[in-house]
């Protein structure tokens, strides 16, 4: 308990933040399709938040080293609202692009310094509690910002000015705390290449996971009102894909850690691919058949990401992991940052249901490419323990880092 208060700002601020950006993904997508937008200029505003992400992840360490941790949390934070808040002042599809990259630049930069401020604090020996309190509360707060598409009326200047008061309300816990600010840690160098050789597969791994969950999370709204949900339904069908995911962490865990996590990878882009068949099959059966499929698209390729940075792990030395993970989150978010654009083009050419047969087609890349590197590579002989890790920032690999590779 006396962890949990410790870090309550900190966590009091995810929550708000997650309700915010959590929200204007789906709320967006509504909003536009009541405007009048084309289904491929809403995959553009998913991409463009991704697009902000990456862009954001890179540069707030940089700007952390510049003007320490509290003024970077605040200008991330302006940037987010000022996004939020424009949205109906301007109805453009292109301006809300612009807006979406300002909402990526907020929720990477904010978790890349709450993230910073979380590594400083924690020891070996609350590492652990620290860090599954604060995934919890990051995914119930991913649950909540789903159903709040239920009570946000799409194109409306008070849905988007609540999500902009919740957004500011996050920069209340960080700058009221009376915890010190910590020492700014070194901006981790970029080096893509690095994941590369480490592990062709880990990276083909996080690549396919940034097109499955960018995909679902931008323009799966899209695909919910296409096939007959109301907003309210769109809300709970992405909340089951979240809690689908969260609860297929601890199984895919005890999978990756005792059996070949190529063979893992394989076999769950097995059960995504036919994940999406039954969603496409189910599309017609009514609203509990849509949800369930749902949760079980989300427990197959949700875990895709955290196995296969446990693999390139497997290969990395205690020095590389920190570069290493922020060379994994850049490959997910090209994932990230081309799939929204992609699958909505799809949907306008060929309808819904082709949105889970790109997904489908990604697996199956996967899939073909794992058993390739099966046959070209013997497992690692040394395992670093699987960690279900969060896509937020390049920072996590700091908070995640393991302290030694197992036999």
């Amino acid at each position: 308990m006396r962890l949990i208060v410790s870090f309550a700002a900190l966590f009091l601020s995810v929550i708000l933040l997650q309700l915010s950006s959590g929200g204007v993904g789906p709320l967006d997508v509504l909003s536009g399709t009541e405007l009048g937008f084309t289904t491929g200029q809403i995959g553009l505003l998913g991409s463009a938040h991704f697009l902000g992400f990456f862009v954001g992840c890179w540069w707030a360490p940089r700007l952390m080293g510049s003007v320490g941790h509290s003024r970077a949390f605040a200008a991330f934070t302006a940037m987010g609202a000022i996004g939020l808040m424009a949205h109906m002042m301007v109805i453009d599809p292109y301006a809300w692009a612009l807006m979406r990259v300002a909402s990526g630049l907020c929720i990477a930069g904010c978790y890349t310094v709450i993230e910073a401020w979380l590594q400083a604090k924690v020891t070996n020996e609350t590492r652990g509690r620290a860090l599954g309190t604060y995934r919890m509360v990051d995914t119930a707060g991913s649950l909540v910002a789903q159903l709040l598409i239920g009570v946000l009326a799409p194109a409306s200047y008070v849905s988007y000015n609540l999500l902009a008061l919740l957004c500011c309300a996050a920069l209340l816990p960080l700058t009221l705390t009376r915890l010190r600010q910590p020492e700014t840690p070194a901006a981790p160098r970029l080096r893509p290449t690095l994941a590369w050789s480490l592990s062709p597969l880990a990276v083909a791994g996080v690549v396919v996971a940034g097109v499955s969950s960018a995909s679902f999370r931008m323009v799966g709204p899209l695909y919910g009102t296409q096939v007959g949900l109301a907003p309210d339904q769109v809300g709970l069908f992405l909340a089951a894909f979240v809690l689908g995911g969260a609860l297929a962490q601890w199984p895919a865990g005890w999978l990756a850690d005792r059996y070949d996590r190529r063979s893992v990878m394989i076999w769950l882009s097995v059960a995504s691919i036919l994940a999406c068949a039954v969603t496409v099959a189910l599309a017609g059966f009514g609203t509990a058949a849509v949800f369930s499929a749902a949760l079980a698209f989300g427990a197959t390729t949700f875990p895709i990401y955290s196995v296969a940075a446990a693999h390139a792990h497997d290969w990395a030395t205690d020095e590389q992991r920190v570069e290493l993970s922020a060379a994994l989150m850049f490959f997910f978010a090209l994932g990230a940052i081309m799939a929204p654009l992609t699958t909505s083009g799809l949907i306008a050419a060929y309808g819904p249901r082709a949105l889970f047969w790109f997904i489908a087609a990604a697996h199956l890349g996967l899939l073909v490419f794992g058993i390739i590197r099966m046959r070209l590579r013997a497992p690692s002989q040394t395992r670093a323990p699987y960690v279900w890790i969060p896509r937020t920032s390049f920072q996590v690999g700091r908070i995640f880092r393991r302290n030694g590779r197992e036999d």
